[in-house]
């Protein structure tokens, strides 16, 4: 939680995002994903001064573990002085016991947001999906909370002026925009409507462009002019080496087959798993994991 300090900016995790998408479709399942189409409504998790605090908290976790289809069971929200936003027990008890910063007895807008990513920490505790290392393994738990239709909460909680500053999660806001936008292509929503951070907007505008270019890189002919010449550039180098290079900073990678033709592999734009076919022009690709039908032109 920044509090006051700087925000980091920019897409510093973006790798570990991306193969945190990937995971979830490989743990997860393309239909258990497709389980979430819509995100969490504003209207569910609103929680205003006039609400009790307890009570308020609690119906808004109640909401999120039904979001995340996790069993209903009792529920226990507390506030303690913590130096993180929130923390959760993660055990095989049917309970949920989780604790806020005192920091949100004041700040009510922004509970639904701390107990987005704790509940989500329990959905993946239970599907058994985690990363190594506690860095890693908390942006995973961000994007599942965005990918699932939760963590929009979390980039509407980032708010920044001259004098203060405040941001959850471990993602920029630019990252979290970017897997909100990634979920919005998949399922066709318009979160844009959603954020009261004039901040957060201008974070998911960002990261929509972002998400958008995923599927304008060749060999996807949806890529442009200049990422097409490279892309032939690329191409003719590769048909001429033995054993040709990956492109540097280049998305798509040549490799050689003795059993047939040169094949090139590159990320899906969906789930950003690498997809392998073959270089012989215009083919379609279905890619098995998100289902995703790939227009390419190798």
């Amino acid at each position: 939680m920044a509090n006051g300090g700087p925000v980091e900016h920019g897409y510093p995790h973006l790798d570990t995002v991306r193969d945190a998408v990937t995971a979830l479709y490989r743990r997860l399942s393309y239909d258990t994903v497709h389980q979430f189409p819509v995100s969490v409504a504003p209207a569910d998790v609103a929680f205003c001064d006039t609400d009790d605090l307890h009570l308020g908290a609690q119906r808004v976790a109640r909401e999120l573990v039904r979001h995340f289809r996790l069993p209903d069971a009792r529920m226990i929200v507390g506030f303690r002085e913590m130096q993180h936003a929130a923390d959760v027990e993660l055990t095989a008890r049917p309970e949920y016991f989780i604790e806020l910063n005192d920091r949100f007895r004041t700040h009510r807008r922004d509970i639904g947001a701390a107990l987005a990513h704790e509940i989500a920490h329990v959905f993946l505790h239970r599907v058994d999906l985690a990363f190594p290392g506690t860095r890693d393994n908390e942006i995973l738990t961000d994007t599942a909370t965005a990918y699932l239709g939760a963590g929009w909460l979390l980039l509407d909680a980032y708010r920044e002026d001259a004098v203060s500053s405040q941001k959850l999660g471990y993602l920029t806001p630019e990252e979290f925009g970017y897997v909100v936008a990634k979920r919005a292509l998949v399922f066709g929503e318009d979160p844009s409507t959603w954020f009261t951070s004039a901040q957060a907007y201008t974070a998911y505008v960002e990261g929509r462009e972002r998400a958008r270019l995923d599927g304008r890189q060749p060999p996807l002919t949806a890529a442009g002019w200049a990422g097409r010449r490279r892309y032939a550039r690329d191409r003719r180098h590769a048909q001429d080496t033995p054993a040709p290079a990956a492109p540097a900073s280049a998305p798509y990678a040549f490799v050689p087959d003795g059993r047939g033709p040169l094949r090139v592999t590159f990320p899906c734009p969906t789930c950003l798993q690498r997809i392998r076919v073959p270089v012989r022009g215009r083919v379609r690709a279905r890619c098995g994991l998100c289902r995703t039908v790939l227009e390419c032109d190798t």
